[in-house]
């Protein structure tokens, strides 16, 4: 070997040492860093888990609490009811059926209040123009004193939930015949002759 070729062997055997040190510090930082992200992942895992068996508690908790709202307001209802059938026993037989018959609009209107507080409304149809995204044509009837299109009678209420149709109301339409056709006149002009 050469002495040239000597010089840089020792060169390269005193760099060998300082590369070693670097690349060692190198793998330190990385096992180190993976350590972190490894106890990262684990920590978001469990977060996840729990988060999985947290979010189906509380949405039967949410539904619990709004059936027992639904519940708490109808219950009126039912005490309006027994209030009318102990009316009936009380009474002679014309007034005991007129405080049932009491008895039950009550029961009617409070349950209306109730579902009228969970966001609920009657589809106001009877002399309304027909809406499709409202009310569901189950017959057509032809009354010329009425306008076109407009709702005749009600078979059966429609309901919103906040707005969005639950049940369209199912009605009767007037449907007026088409204007009849007039036959087209003849028409006479100044330069023919009078017969």
């Amino acid at each position: 070997m050469s002495r040239k070729d000597k010089h840089k062997q020792q060169d390269q055997q005193a760099s060998q040492p300082a590369d070693i040190e670097s690349l060692q510090k190198q793998i330190d930082q990385l096992t180190a860093e993976k350590q972190e992200l490894l106890e990262k992942l684990q920590r978001l895992s469990a977060d996840y888990a729990n988060y999985q068996k947290r979010v189906p508690r509380q949405v039967a908790d949410s539904v619990d609490y709004e059936k027992k709202n639904i519940i708490r307001s109808i219950l009126p209802s039912l005490d309006n009811f027994e209030h009318a059938f102990a009316g009936e026993q009380s009474c002679d037989a014309p007034q005991a059926l007129q405080k049932v018959i009491e008895g039950i609009h009550l029961v009617y209107d409070h349950m209306l209040d109730a579902l009228k507080t969970n966001g609920v409304e009657k589809i106001v149809s009877l002399g309304q123009p027909f809406n499709p995204g409202f009310h569901e044509a189950m017959m057509q009837r032809t009354e010329a004193d009425k306008p076109d299109n407009i709702i005749l009678e009600e078979f059966q209420p429609g309901y919103t939930l906040n707005g969005r149709v639950i049940r369209p109301a199912r009605v009767v339409v007037n449907k007026l015949p088409p204007p009849a056709a007039e036959p087209p006149r003849e028409e006479t002009t100044d330069n023919e002759p009078e017969r």
